[in-house]
């Protein structure tokens, strides 16, 4: 029997963002970065790799560590040790490329291994022909950032890149800013060198004015892929809560804007956030005969905590694809069974009585409500959990199949005197009300009934009275 899938689908210690999924024989891996819990920067940790059979996708196994700050040669003249968003291509000879940025160094990085998930050791730096790194070809050289590759049916190999915020930011202050956009170029058989010129791939808000670009401008994180024989660049906005993508009949060519195809608050879906937003990053995989679109979402209050999470994405027929929703049964290939325990921390929408914010570097207190985890940054031993649930605070869950009523519990732990109104959906039925009084360090499961209809729902809990409990679990019975 298969285990069920949850998200984020990782452990819940695990803070995997900027996930590049892709499909090598027959398990799917995922490439990103590795934020530190609670860490003062984004990609704090060496880069880790997790894996899972195409035919099992609740089966995620740990692969252990693929490449670390250390190895990279140019560690002693790069100021900031992050190592930022990388994706994995396969090479013509069979082997398995890595490329990264790291830091404030300004180039990319390639490293280069015989198995998809095995230690990479270091090959070189992207280049221009005549041997000058790209990305430091003199003052007006454009800022590389979120590398992402592709191969072609044919065989060719390209590199995609870019870095366009709006405004100025600490990584423009060191290059000039790139007004044109998502950048891409063919790559030599050495698999470090640009065929020139580059090409513009999407625009940025600099040159998106009368486009079908405005309001969804490209800002970082491209990622290419090929379906039906159409190619879709993928891209984080300029509005960093969402994934869009543009659809080209080259690899090469200027695509023309597509859509959104996730936010992490909902936006588009809903008129309000439904979730705490911020930045994030990820690219849709053909898994079997669907389409999953990978992506982050933000925890501990501000943006250097982030979580891998995935949804299965409709293709319509025309070969668009219509935004997917958030939930917390992500991979799971259906609903949640309302049976049992799950914990608190897979809630896909979290607001407080004022609503949401978007995380910064800047940890947002107050109301709000949040996932976090006791202790320091680890690999075992996840407790993930809801912290501050305060008055007026509402965590949702979608979705859950129910066949005939029964019992609901939470579990909370900390000072709560009050009740926990469960409704069937944002503005939905309420199907249970549940009483809730508890002392500072108490934890505590409280009971009550749940009539609901049959069939698959949602459930939005809210909490009102005094304390700041931490919301550890719900439960069936």
């Amino acid at each position: 029997m298969k285990d069920r899938a949850v998200n984020p689908f990782l452990p819940s210690y695990e803070y995997i963002p900027d996930g590049e999924p892709h499909v090598f024989g027959d398990r799917v891996y995922i490439y990103g970065s590795h934020d530190k819990f609670n860490g003062r920067f984004f990609c704090m940790n060496d880069y880790v790799c997790w894996s899972a059979p195409v035919d099992d996708l609740t089966a995620w196994r740990y692969e252990g560590v693929i490449w670390r700050k250390r190895d990279d040669p140019t560690k002693l003249r790069c100021l900031l040790k992050q190592m930022y968003a990388p994706d994995v291509v396969q090479g013509n000879d069979g082997r398995y490329y890595l490329y990264y940025f790291m830091g404030n160094h300004g180039t990319i990085g390639v490293a280069v291994c015989d198995t998809p998930a095995g230690k990479y050791e270091y090959l070189g730096r992207v280049k221009y022909p005549d041997g000058k790194l790209l990305g430091r070809n003199g003052e007006k050289d454009i800022w590389q950032f979120d590398p992402g590759v592709f191969r072609d049916d044919d065989g060719r190999i390209y590199l995609y890149t870019g870095f366009s915020p709006k405004g100025a930011n600490i990584f423009t202050a060191m290059r000039s800013p790139n007004t044109n956009g998502a950048m891409g170029a063919e790559l030599e058989n050495d698999m470090l060198t640009v065929k020139l010129p580059l090409k513009r791939i999407a625009r940025s808000v600099h040159r998106s004015k009368g486009t079908d670009y405005e309001g969804h401008e490209f800002f970082e994180a491209s990622s290419m892929r090929k379906f039906g024989g159409k190619y879709y660049f993928i891209y984080s906005s300029v509005n960093g809560h969402e994934l869009c993508y543009a659809v080209g009949d080259s690899p090469l060519g200027e695509f023309k804007y597509g859509g959104v195809l996730v936010s992490i608050g909902d936006v588009g879906l809903s008129d309000k956030p439904l979730n705490y937003l911020g930045n994030t990053h990820g690219s849709v995989e053909k898994i079997g005969d669907k389409y999953y679109v990978f992506y982050h979402r933000q925890t501990n209050r501000h943006c250097h905590s982030r979580q891998a999470c995935a949804e299965e994405i409709e293709m319509t027929a025309d070969g668009m694809f219509r935004q997917a929703e958030i939930t917390s049964c992500g991979l799971n290939g259906g609903p949640l069974e309302a049976k049992g325990e799950y914990e608190a921390r897979i809630a896909c929408h979290l607001f407080s009585k004022n609503g949401v914010k978007f995380y910064t570097v800047k940890t947002v207190a107050g109301v709000h409500p949040y996932f976090t985890q006791s202790g320091a940054d680890r690999e075992e031993n996840g407790d993930q959990y809801i912290a501050n649930f305060a008055d007026g605070a509402t965590a949702g869950f979608k979705y859950f199949r129910f066949d005939g009523n029964g019992k609901i519990s939470v579990t909370l732990r900390g000072r709560a005197y009050g009740k926990i109104t469960v409704k069937d959906g944002l503005d939905g039925n309420t199907v249970s009300v549940i009483g809730v009084s508890s002392k500072s360090g108490e934890t505590k499961t409280f009971t009550a009934d749940l009539d609901i209809a049959d069939g698959v729902k949602p459930l939005y809990f809210t909490f009102n009275g005094k304390g700041k409990p931490d919301f550890i679990s719900i439960a069936f019975d």
